[in-house]
């Protein structure tokens, strides 16, 4: 059995095991889910949300997607100066998309995270590095185990300073030999779509699936043989 046929039934049986009850006929992967529209072409941010004022200090807000949003969020969340991270859906086209379309591979979405985090505490340029640790990004429109551009991976700036951030830390990368070809997207941002609420804090809420589901994928495996 192959990658592809190998990514949706691991997401699908852990969120059938949290329902309560095999599903198997969910297990069978779309013959499309790794084709899907290319993202619009963008040359400017748009929809950029106001981050909340926390204890009278002002928080920011980054985007990144890495794969599965319940994996990237679990990461985030380690992070010291990282408030709150939710799952979700950036930079395709379809208005308010649901998780059954976004995995079928048809709306030009990723699965992304929006990272809520304390400036004072933890810088954008941080967070990148971070973020970079956490994923392949000598794939495309993969990571591990999940297949198609609905997993890609990427990092979508919301101004000119995280835009000269995220190419000057991707530049650095590939200047230092440890990959010669980077294929995570950098792009301006857009539209977030909060994914369903039984995505939100996955991790936590369904711990064994979760941590089953991570596991089979391969996740911790290649990040270490990528990172050590």
């Amino acid at each position: 059995m192959n990658r592809t046929t190998l990514s949706k039934p691991l997401r699908w049986l852990a969120m059938a095991w949290a329902a309560g009850s095999f599903l198997l006929t969910a297990c069978t992967p779309n013959p499309s889910s790794s084709a899907g529209p290319a993202p619009a072409a963008q040359t400017a941010p748009t929809d950029v949300a106001v981050a909340p004022v926390v204890n009278g200090k002002p928080m920011a807000y980054a985007l990144f997607a890495g794969g599965c949003f319940w994996c990237i969020e679990a990461d985030f969340e380690k992070l010291a100066g990282v408030l709150a991270v939710e799952s979700g859906y950036t930079a395709g086209q379809t208005p308010q998309p649901t998780y059954e379309q976004v995995s079928a591979g048809h709306t030009g979405h990723t699965e992304a995270v929006r990272v809520l985090y304390d400036p004072s505490q933890v810088s954008y340029a941080q967070l990148v590095d971070y973020f970079w640790r956490h994923i392949d990004p000598t794939v495309k429109d993969q990571q591990f185990c999940d297949v198609g551009p609905q997993y890609r991976s990427g990092i979508y700036w919301q101004n000119e300073a995280e835009r000269a951030t995220a190419e000057a830390s991707r530049d650095a990368l590939i200047k230092s030999g440890r990959f010669s070809t980077i294929h995570t997207e950098l792009a301006p941002s857009s539209a977030f779509h909060l994914a369903e609420d039984y995505h939100q804090d996955y991790y936590k809420k369904n711990e064994m699936r979760y941590s089953y589901y991570r596991l089979s994928c391969g996740r911790d495996a290649r990040v270490k043989k990528l990172w050590g």
